[in-house]
């Protein structure tokens, strides 16, 4: 564990202001900054100089702290928070945002929790593109020495919370491909892996039940949004909004490859859901029952590989991030 700057966290707690979203004048935070190595397929751990050189340039006074394994993230963050480290910070892709922000909502702290700082180190960063924080890391680094803040919703499913996206059906099953493909690098990857999940035509019967709807019948995929983009690619929600107090979820079905195949480029652009066999809408509560097990992911991580039960929720209003002023 490295220290950086002061050791006495209490004589450099940052005090915001009410209601203004800003720091009172006493920043740098004592930050703990959680960097997960494995993000974009460990390219992260051979950034971390650079996370470093921005967050010392910015005059971020931080802790570092290095995952070691899928859920230790979400334990650090646990105990960054019981130990009055403020902000964290995630230093990673969107999966390691989600196991930070589930760290963050299963400690003792009042909501909203945060302020949740972001240096993005993964392949998509679709939380990131959503939110339009910073991609590169100096202009990151100091966004979170301002101090502002912005408030957004966060999604749950079942126990766990995520903050952009999560699907049952056809988009974990591509996740899943997507895990397996070690040699393809980049964005390009998802695009590939959601042609093989393509090609093998996975479909469920499902009873999917929401505020004032239902459907039940065939379903090939069912995407919830808190944030319109996934996979670096697809606006699998266009119509979400992460402050609206709403998730919004599509369920579509077609019953034939050709189908599926001709609704990908209308979902990189976001208008699959003006095709008949996609309905979007928006929701508090989504409970959802599939026939036979589908996987499940979260933030673009898989957290379980066969489910038949579901419940989606949102949770308004209910996450500080360091943003940008507007």
């Amino acid at each position: 564990m490295l220290q950086c700057g002061r050791q006495d966290r209490r004589s450099a707690r940052a005090a915001e202001v009410p209601g203004t979203g800003r720091c009172d004048g006493r920043c740098p935070l004592p930050a703990l900054v959680i960097l997960n190595p494995y993000a974009a397929r460990w390219k992260a751990k051979a950034r971390l100089p650079e996370v470093e050189a921005a967050l010392r340039a910015a005059r971020v006074e931080y802790r570092l702290q290095i995952s070691e394994g899928p859920g230790h993230a979400t334990e650090l963050a646990r105990q960054g928070v019981g130990g009055g480290d403020s902000p964290i910070i995630a230093a990673g892709g969107d999966g390691t945002i989600g196991e930070v922000l589930n760290g963050l909502f299963s400690a003792d702290a009042p909501r909203p929790v945060g302020p949740l700082g972001i240096m993005p180190l993964g392949t998509a960063n679709d939380f990131v593109c959503n939110l339009g924080l910073p991609l590169d890391l100096p202009t990151a680094a100091q966004t979170i020495a301002a101090g502002h803040t912005r408030l957004v919703d966060v999604g749950s499913v079942n126990d766990w919370v995520f903050a952009n996206n999560s699907a049952i059906g056809l988009e974990p099953v591509v996740t899943l491909i997507n895990i397996q493909m070690v040699h393809t690098k980049g964005v390009v990857r998802y695009l590939i892996a959601a042609l093989r999940a393509i090609w093998r035509k996975p479909e469920w019967q499902m009873d999917l039940r929401w505020d004032d709807g239902q459907y039940q019948g065939p379903v090939s995929l069912v995407s919830v949004g808190n944030c319109p983009l996934t996979g670096g690619l697809f606006r699998m929600t266009p119509a979400a909004d992460p402050a609206d107090g709403r998730l919004t979820f599509i369920h579509g079905y077609a019953a034939s490859r050709l189908g599926l195949l001709r609704l990908l480029p209308k979902a990189i652009r976001g208008v699959h859901v003006d095709d008949p066999a996609v309905s979007q809408y928006h929701c508090r509560e989504l409970r959802i029952r599939s026939q036979t097990p589908t996987p499940m992911h979260a933030d673009g991580e898989i957290r379980v590989e066969a489910a038949q039960e579901f419940v989606y929720r949102v949770l308004p209003a209910s996450l500080k991030v360091l943003c940008p002023p507007a």
